[in-house]
């Protein structure tokens, strides 16, 4: 698998039960990702993210989530050392470091791994709202992708928020 196909249905062709957003710090795409796929998959998909690094909360996170009626609530970054549990049927990865971490970790596993190739919004320069603009980028990007690949792609029917 390339990465660039639509998420996968499970062995057992269902959609997956469990799905791990992954990035470099988790303070940014994972968590923006794992609060978007909350609000629109079913509840009972038990939804996280984690970083391959340590990493800081983003108040830009927070203001474009809020744009949406979402919130990160009381997230904080996570590493993937600090996860509680650590099995997904799916997980996907936003930047390049998470999706080599990723395949490194699942290596003697059946997890499927795909790569959503996401920019990082934080090297944006210029005002406020040129910088809210990125991170608005990226938040619907993410939100795309979970429409097209997890919601549509496996017949889930998306949750009203």
């Amino acid at each position: 698998m390339t990465g660039m196909e639509p998420a996968p249905l499970t062995a057992e062709g269902k959609a997956p039960g469990a799905i791990l957003f992954m990035c470099g710090m988790n303070a940014i795409r994972s968590p923006m990702a794992e609060a978007i796929a909350r609000s629109m998959l079913p509840a009972n998909t038990y939804i996280r993210s984690a970083g391959v690094r340590a990493g800081e909360r983003d108040p830009f996170v927070d203001v474009v989530l809020e744009e949406i009626g979402l919130s990160l609530g009381r997230h904080l970054p996570k590493t993937l050392e600090e996860l509680e549990d650590d099995y997904f049927d799916l997980i996907i990865t936003l930047s390049p470091q998470a999706h080599h971490a990723a395949l490194e970790l699942t290596r003697a596993n059946a997890v499927e791994v795909v790569y959503w190739p996401t920019m990082d919004p934080t090297g944006e320069t210029g005002s406020r709202d040129q910088i809210l603009d990125a991170y608005r980028e990226v938040r619907d990007h993410i939100a795309a992708l979970i429409e097209s690949r997890l919601l549509r792609r496996n017949g889930i029917a998306a949750q009203s928020a």
